[in-house]
């Protein structure tokens, strides 16, 4: 299975869910009262609470309006019901090692929940393009800035079905 557009994992998009809850219920509120009160308080322009809740105010306005992009855009792909488990594909964890036998446990998510420092490397990174459709033993160079490097498959597993 090849996703196609911005595919991501039910935890990714669960938490893209939970973050946009999260300030359309509790900080935006918190905010627009804070700015309630401080706008009562008199003259706006020296007023701390009601510049710096303003501000505020906008920038979770702009991260709710690209959370809900987002959302609305991704397509969910749940990696449990992988059908062909012998490739690296979306949501796959692949084990690499390189010429000097360095090992790297990478698993492929979607690029909005991608974590490089706990493995989580998005679908379209360098990395993962490399790894795409390679099977154990295969071999793959990845194109960095930094220069060539090759990678060799030596694991592959994907999350039990539920």
């Amino acid at each position: 299975m090849k996703p196609d557009g911005n595919p991501i994992t039910p935890a990714g998009l669960a938490a893209l869910r939970a973050r946009y809850d999260h300030l359309l219920g509790t900080e935006r509120p918190q905010i627009v009262e804070v700015v309630s009160w401080a706008a009562g308080n008199g003259d706006r322009s020296e007023n701390g609470d009601y510049l710096y809740g303003r501000k505020r105010m906008r920038e979770i306005d702009r991260e709710l309006a690209w959370l809900a992009r987002r959302m609305k855009a991704a397509r969910m792909v749940d990696p449990a019901r992988q059908e062909d488990r012998s490739r690296v594909l979306f949501g796959a964890t692949a084990e690499i090692a390189d010429e000097d036998d360095n090992r790297k446990v990478l698993t492929l998510v979607g690029d909005d929940e991608q974590d490089a420092s706990a493995g989580r490397i998005g679908w379209s990174a360098p990395i993962a393009r490399a790894l795409r459709g390679a099977r154990v033993g295969d071999l793959r160079v990845v194109r960095l800035p930094g220069g060539e490097k090759e990678w060799e498959i030596v694991s592959i597993s994907y999350p039990d079905p539920a």
